[in-house]
């Protein structure tokens, strides 16, 4: 249990880590001169990186297993990602600190899914993914009020160099704690990169991947990055504010990850669940897309329902890995993840070229509401795509299903 606590202590920085920019933007356009487009693509960098990573971390974790590969990779990256950021003197180093922090996170929840699914029965998947997810997730309120009351009374740049320290100890704790599960090590690692093509090949992930990588994509995205300038030039919010505002949505998130772990065994199906909460998304995300500016409650508690929405990741993964073969374990999870991230990552990216286009000088919220209506836009598409996905229900309900008809 000592690993798994670690492991849950590493998520909570991962979280922290893809949500934290959006409190301090006030600070890094004043001190550094930063611009939206420059601050999306340091968001859009951690994403990058940690997409890009996985394809390393899905051959590491079937070569070497999670505990080598999470904590070399947290305490090195991780730790001096923090501390490129804490002493960054231009958005170019923000843009390689976010980078280093995105790599440094990569492995984090993928090491935690090897070790359920090799050590638990699979039909606890979910619910254990969701409520890890739930429990990192606290990184993301960390990232919102009581990180703008540290940088209030502290500064930023300590409470980065804190942060820093705190990741290094961890991957020395995951060192120390983390038990790799028992299995064949030359059997998994065997095809190395050949792997992820042989996953690829499984059509029956095929209409997954979008929503793998969109379901996220909004609630990440505007609690990560945009919430930030959003708030400050529609409403004329400071980084107190813009910390209480997210503050609610990383909560929401929380709560999101805990309704969804267990819904798939209460409704008997995964793939009904995700559309009908992903659908939930789009609507929200299209009323901010028409009505941008129709004051703080409203973006609140718009921002809140996004949150609760978008937190389907582990069902939707639960999905995609009851059509994977074992000895395809860490390679089709990570090739899973590369999509999520990597989806997100191209988000970022996007969304700030769309902002930038549509901004009107004195009209605020004409870049927004195409920002919000990019996002409304792509999730439906996804949505739709994956309404030709073949469902996979709960294990633990086909086994029950099984016994009935054999008695």
């Amino acid at each position: 249990m000592g690993g798994i606590a670690a492991l849950g202590v590493a998520y909570v920085l991962s979280q922290f880590y893809r949500s934290f920019m959006a409190v301090l933007t006030p600070a890094l356009t004043v001190e550094l001169g930063a611009s939206k487009a420059e601050l999306s693509l340091a968001s859009g960098a951690w994403f990058a990186a940690f997409a890009l990573l996985q394809f390393v971390v899905g051959v590491c974790l079937d070569k070497y297993g999670p505990k080598l590969t999470v904590a070399i990779m947290l305490a090195l990256c991780g730790g001096g990602g923090a501390l490129v950021f804490a002493v960054a003197t231009a958005p170019w180093m923000i843009v390689v600190a976010m980078a280093l922090l995105g790599a440094g996170c990569a492995p984090v929840l993928m090491a935690a899914m090897f070790i359920f699914a090799h050590s638990y029965p699979p039909a606890r998947l979910a619910v254990m993914t969701s409520w890890l997810i739930a429990f990192g997730s606290a990184g993301n309120v960390a990232g919102t009020s009581p990180l703008a009351a540290a940088a209030a009374a502290f500064g930023w740049r300590h409470v980065m160099l804190a942060i820093a320290v705190v990741s290094v100890l961890t991957g020395l704790a995951l060192m120390v704690l983390v038990r790799d599960p028992e299995i064949d090590r030359s059997a998994h690692g065997r095809f190395g990169f050949f792997g992820f093509i042989e996953a690829l090949q499984l059509r029956k992930l095929w209409p997954l991947i979008p929503l793998v990588g969109m379901n996220y994509a909004p609630s990440v995205g505007i609690l990560g990055l945009w919430a930030g300038p959003y708030l400050t030039d529609v409403y004329g919010a400071n980084s107190l504010l813009i910390g209480h505002v997210t503050l609610f949505m990383a909560i929401a998130v929380v709560a999101g990850s805990l309704i969804y772990g267990p819904l798939d065994t209460i409704f008997g199906t995964r793939k009904w669940v995700a559309i009908i909460g992903n659908s939930g998304s789009v609507l929200v995300v299209a009323f901010l897309a028409f009505f941008p500016d129709r004051g703080i409650v409203s973006v609140t508690a718009a921002f809140v329902l996004i949150g609760l929405f978008g937190a389907s990741y582990a069902l939707i993964m639960a999905h995609a890995r009851a059509f994977l073969p074992r000895h395809l374990m860490g390679r089709g999870i990570t090739l899973l993840n590369f999509f999520s991230m990597g989806t997100v990552g191209i988000m970022q990216f996007l969304t700030g070229a769309v902002t930038t286009t549509a901004t009107v000088p004195g009209k605020p919220v004409v870049a927004y509401s195409a920002l919000f209506g990019f996002y409304a836009v792509m999730l439906g598409i996804a949505v739709v795509i994956y309404l030709f996905s073949q469902d996979a229900r709960p294990e633990a309900m086909e086994s029950r299903k099984a016994r009935s008809a054999r008695h």
